[in-house]
């Protein structure tokens, strides 16, 4: 039997409206989409990590920064994630894929490798991680889930997808739970949308960062325990987030006449 090639695809854009250039954004001499890079480069089970970005000419900085790290570029889609993640997976060969987003500058690669690991175990078609701060999970879909939701979905804007994975009922979904308490705060914010999230991600970094060095999840969330006043920083824009999210949120497909006909989520 052929072994499976999984991949960490950094699904990233150049086009943020709230905090503008925010993927390129300096921490500590180095824009934040290297530092993620980075951090993504030591997760252990994924064999590959491969940049997915559009083919917006805004988003040639990118692929530039891809170069830099030496990963590779994958350039699909603006609108349509999901088409832009299948072509990729063609083009390289991904049988199993863990999405990371270009704004989740802390996502664990220790998680990413038990999402791949749970996966391998299961079988199954999705998983995803619960319990974690937001920012810091990450969710992976087998490449043959992802043909069958291409199929079915009825939108060309894909900018939130997960509902077309857990609520068809047509996939084998998994869930990884966060297991250290330490890390079971879905009460904090590790993701970049705004000035403050900024402000949060550099208080971090000087307080951890060491130049050619990792810190890990498990010291962001000592620290903030430490040091709660840090997490406050971007507690206020968390109600804007969700709002926004709610906006983007529209999920539409066509199930097979063999399941339940038409269904829609909105």
């Amino acid at each position: 039997m052929t072994r499976e090639k999984t991949a960490i695809f950094l699904s990233i854009r150049e086009k943020a409206t709230r905090l503008p250039k925010k993927v390129l954004l300096p921490i500590k001499g180095k824009a934040v989409t290297e530092h993620l890079i980075e951090r993504l480069k030591t997760a252990k089970r994924a064999d590959q990590l491969i940049m997915t970005t559009s083919v917006h000419p805004d988003d040639q900085v990118l692929a530039g920064i891809a170069e830099k790290c030496q990963i590779p570029c994958f350039r699909g889609s603006e609108d349509d994630k999901l088409d832009r993640y299948l072509k990729a997976a063609q083009a390289y060969g991904v049988d199993f894929i863990v999405i990371v987003d270009g704004d989740d500058l802390l996502c664990d690669p220790l998680y990413i490798d038990r999402v791949i690991r749970k996966h391998q175990k299961t079988g199954a078609d999705f998983v995803y991680c619960q319990g974690l701060p937001l920012g810091a999970a990450s969710g992976g879909f087998s490449r043959k889930a992802l043909e069958k939701v291409c199929q079915i979905k009825r939108e060309s804007d894909t900018e939130v997808w997960g509902g077309y994975f857990t609520k068809t009922g047509l996939f084998h979904v998994e869930c990884v739970e966060a297991e250290e308490p330490l890390l079971r705060r879905p009460d904090v914010r590790m993701t970049l949308d705004y000035e403050e999230d900024y402000r949060f991600f550099q208080k971090i970094f000087d307080a951890l960062y060491v130049p050619g060095r990792i810190f890990s999840l498990k010291e962001v969330m000592s620290l903030l325990a430490r040091k709660p006043e840090i997490t406050q920083i971007n507690q206020g824009v968390q109600k804007l987030y969700e709002e926004n999210l709610a906006r983007h949120t529209k999920i539409s497909y066509e199930l097979p006449e063999n399941k339940r006909g038409v269904s829609c989520v909105s």
